[in-house]
């Protein structure tokens, strides 16, 4: 474990690289020459000095052969691609832990107007995608309250690394803990996944609250909400209240849901200031996963027969042009039950 690989140099990879080359020497990949000529010469990326434990490369084939660790952290969108295209140089002794906080829908088109449900079995998260893809065994999940600016400014914050097996938590452990981040570890895989996936939803939700100009009380009635639909959306999936109750949940919900660092945040605003969505997307840097993940949670709940007002809202307001105003009356006069019903 002389040298880890990152395959990602966003800047959620990026931060993840710099961690790890507290403790080890990082090979970090990028499609783009330019970004892997730029980190090799310079050792500076998004305007942060990297480590010189970080060398940058283009070349996959390089990654599987010189790296048993692998920190896989590209959109979700991107992600199974990626893994196509890692798998001949994948063997069943390396090791790929993803930090991806979203779906995989493979073959289906999302945005389909005939498309109005889809099943648990056509939808798969990233740990799915990896055993399906390639000969890797030893699959974790990097998950937790991570804003990658925070990390890239040295400030302190802790992670979710969920897996299967000890081992890879172990490792994980060895290689990120540092004085300025912590590992704790969990053998519920699936509940990070749909912990890191679900939040960001949510977060756009807070985020058109506070676009809209809304304070704080109902913000954080909206994330205690929807805290209650990312449970019960989990419990459909197959995945235990408790994965929600903790870091990689609400820990997760609540920076995502309140930060302007956040990029699901930042979207949400915009949206509630009056920005469209096509013009949001166009001029923002980097992927919100919340605006695919909405879709999809959506699509489901309806398959599934889940109840999820704020998602249902959420999409209505994204993808059908219904008005903000509205769908905050309509969720102020949801009858809603108990306060907490998910125990």
């Amino acid at each position: 474990m002389q040298q880890i690989g990152v395959i990602g140099a966003g800047s959620f990879g990026t931060a993840i690289a710099d961690l790890i080359s507290d403790n080890a020497e990082v090979l970090l990949y990028s499609r783009q020459t330019k970004i892997v000529q730029q980190i090799n010469e310079t050792h500076q990326h998004f305007g942060i000095q990297l480590s010189e434990n970080v060398r940058a490369t283009d070349d996959l084939e390089e990654m599987a052969k010189r790296c048993q660790l692998l920190f896989g952290i590209v959109p979700s969108v991107n992600f199974r691609e990626m893994i196509r295209s890692l798998s001949p140089y994948l063997r069943p002794y390396h090791i790929l832990i993803h930090g991806t906080k979203g779906f995989d829908t493979v073959d289906i088109d999302l945005y389909n107007p005939d498309l109005k449900t889809i099943s648990r079995r056509q939808v798969y998260s990233m740990s799915e995608v990896i055993l399906q893809e390639s000969s890797v065994l030893r699959v974790g999940c990097l998950s937790g309250p991570n804003l990658a600016s925070e990390i890239l400014a040295g400030q302190p914050t802790a992670t979710v690394v969920a897996s299967r097996f000890r081992e890879v938590i172990k490792i994980a452990e060895k290689v990120l803990n540092s004085r300025r981040f912590h590992v704790f570890g969990s053998y519920d895989l699936l509940g990070a996944e749909l912990a890191g996936a679900l939040k960001n939803g949510i977060a756009i939700g807070a985020g058109i609250l506070h676009g809209m100009g809304m304070g704080k009380n109902i913000q954080a009635l909206l994330i205690t909400r929807g805290l209650n639909e990312m449970i019960h959306f989990g419990k459909g999936l197959g995945a235990e209240s408790s994965a929600f109750l903790g870091t990689a949940g609400i820990g997760d919900l609540v920076a995502t849901a309140s930060s302007q660092d956040s990029r699901n945040f930042i979207f949400g605003k915009r949206l509630g200031q009056g920005e469209t969505m096509e013009d949001i997307l166009k001029t923002m840097p980097e992927l919100a996963e919340g605006v695919r993940t909405l879709k999809i949670m959506k699509l489901l709940a309806d398959a599934q027969k889940i109840r999820v007002p704020i998602t249902q809202m959420l999409y209505s307001i994204i993808y059908e042009g219904f008005e903000k105003e509205k769908a905050l009356n309509y969720l102020m006069k949801y009858p809603y039950g108990v306060d907490v019903d998910f125990l």
